[in-house]
């Protein structure tokens, strides 16, 4: 057998053995990726030096668990953005910082930004892939191009007019619970539990037609839609579970994936039972159809999209968007409505103001009139 000298490495003489230099080869490339890795963490630091950082609760965690998702954590939050109105950068754990933006000039050069320059973050938006798959949310390129374009028709004017119905019912719903609750003594809300189901009641009926009345009694779907939301946004907060192979063997890990399966089975089931119906009708008897309930929903827009080469949407896509919807729908309206709430709960006079606007709008209409 050919002898290798390996006397650089102080090894002496030794044989060539193939897997030796397997794993020199091997310790070769982890030396390089480690040494990669390093210097681009290196080279980020330095690069985010530019940004004010807030004091550390923890050397090694960073600034994991300043803000707390309490009312004290929106109260820090705010005191935050004062502090740092154009933008702060914050560590959670040792190597992983995110920059926050708070100043609308500097947010606008990022969202104007193109996506080759200011590409989607898939740290977190990777949590979210086996829930909401590669729509429009997590697509990029070409994907994303395709499907922006099927979907926009889903926002014409005419298919979310009467969805403003919808909207009142729901509202409707939410209001009538809180005066029940506050007739019965109860003088504080969690208004984001509250506001949440509202928003996905809505979603429901304008995404699949379909009222669980959700408000009001318990939705196995809904209690599922809520807790995948609560569970990316603590996975996030958990460096060490951000491996996947370490998170889906932990109690969240696997009522994550059960979760995931049971709202698939759910849009699925309505998938199918729309397709079932689009033969049987025809295109244009289904359209009649529903012009006379005045509402064609996303799934209808979904199904019936088709690009410049005639070539539909899969029953995965068609999923992948109508669970991406039901996410960022009920989330962020929720969001913004009960940061709306709190702000004009602590500025009375600015409440009045916005409730003479709304009286002087409806001049003598009542509330259930509202429309487009």
């Amino acid at each position: 057998m050919p002898q290798l000298s390996l006397s650089w490495l102080g090894l002496g003489p030794v044989s060539a053995s193939p897997w030796l230099l397997l794993l020199l080869v091997g310790a070769t490339w982890l030396l390089a990726r480690v040494l990669s890795w390093t210097y681009t963490f290196y080279d980020n630091s330095r690069r985010l030096q530019c940004f004010p950082q807030p004091p550390k609760l923890n050397w090694f965690w960073g600034h994991l668990g300043l803000v707390t998702p309490t009312e004290q954590g929106m109260r820090d939050l705010t005191q935050l953005v004062s502090t740092y109105p154009q933008g702060f950068m914050g560590w959670m754990g040792p190597i992983f910082p995110i920059v926050s933006l708070c100043h609308p000039d500097i947010i606008r050069s990022v969202i104007n930004a193109s996506a080759a320059i200011a590409p989607k973050d898939m740290t977190f938006y990777g949590f979210l892939k086996p829930w909401l798959g590669d729509g429009l949310l997590l697509s990029a390129g070409d994907k994303w191009s395709r499907h922006r374009r099927l979907l926009t028709p889903a926002f014409h004017f005419n298919i979310l007019k009467p969805y403003v119905k919808i909207f009142n019912h729901s509202v409707n719903v939410m209001h009538a619970k809180w005066q029940r609750l506050a007739s019965q003594g109860s003088a504080h809300l969690d208004m984001f539990e509250h506001i949440s189901l509202m928003t996905l009641d809505s979603l429901q009926k304008c995404v699949f037609s379909f009222d669980s009345n959700c408000q009001e009694k318990p939705s196995e779907y809904i209690a599922a839609i809520l807790e995948l939301s609560a569970l990316v946004a603590k996975r996030q907060h958990h460096p060490v579970l951000h491996v996947d192979l370490l998170y889906y063997l932990t109690a969240d890990g696997r009522r994550f994936l059960r979760d995931c399966r049971l709202v698939h089975d759910f849009t699925d089931a309505v998938i199918q039972e729309r397709r079932r119906t689009l033969p049987d009708q025809g295109v244009d008897d289904f359209l009649k159809a529903k012009a006379k309930t005045k509402t064609l929903d996303f799934i209808d827009v979904l199904l019936l999209s088709k690009d410049e080469d005639g070539k539909e949407l899969s029953d995965e896509d068609i999923r992948a968007e109508a669970d991406t919807f039901m996410f960022e729908g009920h989330d962020t309206t929720a969001s913004g409505l009960s940061w709306v709430l709190y702000n004009l709960a602590k500025h009375p006079e600015y409440q009045e103001r916005c409730r003479q606007e709304v009286r002087e709008l409806l001049r003598d209409r009542e509330p259930q009139e509202i429309e487009w």
